[in-house]
């Protein structure tokens, strides 16, 4: 019988795409080498925010979610009932789960993530939901965590992906992500988590939504004491919700769900 994780925190970093490898990044690389790792991984097309973030939260595709950046925060996606995303899933698995999405993009917590469920929501800048992120997770103990930072992506838009003040920016996002981490590990669970990071599409020439190289791989990873050390081949980000449910011990959505999450773990 596999491993149930009591806790799974993860960390969308938007617009990284694989730019890491320019970067100094201590804590994603450190778990590449570490845990198991898609780099490449591969996103979906449109390589938009709302595209991405929407099948990375679900498991389903654009074109069966129907979000896009003119309707997100506006409509519910398509198919709510039949593939309810991440966090309704572990609601109704668990009902008494401690669930938070804290979201610089706000448009995730409007039109992503169920409302009425009990997840507690926040934006705001990265450092500010960063600093509510360790403080939720020592009070609160959640079972699962999204954070999304955005400013990665703001300096690729302003300064150019892979620019110097975007690496920076990078770095800088690594560094509060590590903090949420340690957290977990001031709090007394991390041997309890599952820790993910991840991002939903990188950007060239100052944009994204096409389908070049440096749009569409992205990289996704993971550590944890039941994952295996290894390199996830050919994954695409629908996976991740699948991943979740799986260290969690709760059921997915079977057609959402992509390749068989259990080859990642030991047991």
């Amino acid at each position: 019988m596999a491993y149930k994780y009591k806790h799974v925190i993860m960390a969308g970093i938007d617009g990284a795409g694989v730019f890491f490898h320019k970067a100094k990044t201590p804590l994603i690389r450190s778990m590449f080498e570490k845990g198991a790792g898609a780099d490449p991984a591969l996103t979906v097309f449109p390589t938009e925010s709302a595209q991405c973030w929407c099948t990375m939260l679900t498991g389903i595709m654009p074109e069966e979610h129907g979000l896009t950046m003119d309707n997100i925060g506006e409509i519910e996606y398509k198919g709510k009932a039949e593939h309810p995303d991440i966090f309704a899933l572990i609601r109704k698995a668990h009902p008494e789960a401690k669930l938070a999405s804290f979201a610089h993009w706000s448009p995730i917590n409007t039109g992503i993530v169920d409302d009425g469920i009990g997840v507690v929501k926040d934006t705001g800048k990265d450092d500010y939901l960063m600093e509510r992120a360790c403080a939720y997770v020592k009070a609160e103990l959640p079972e699962f965590l999204f954070i999304h930072f955005d400013s990665v992506d703001d300096h690729g838009h302003g300064y150019g992906y892979g620019s110097e003040k975007y690496l920076a920016q990078l770095d800088l996002v690594d560094g509060y992500t590590a903090r949420v981490f340690e957290a977990a590990a001031e709090a007394g669970i991390a041997d309890d988590t599952l820790f993910i990071v991840t991002t939903d599409h990188g950007g060239i020439n100052g944009s994204h939504g096409g389908w070049s190289d440096e749009e569409k791989y992205v990289f996704f990873v993971m550590t944890g004491k039941t994952v295996r050390k290894c390199a996830i081949p050919e994954m695409n980000v629908r996976e991740i919700p699948a991943i979740i449910a799986y260290a969690l011990g709760i059921p997915g959505v079977a057609d959402a769900d992509g390749k068989d999450p259990g080859r990642l773990f030991t047991e």
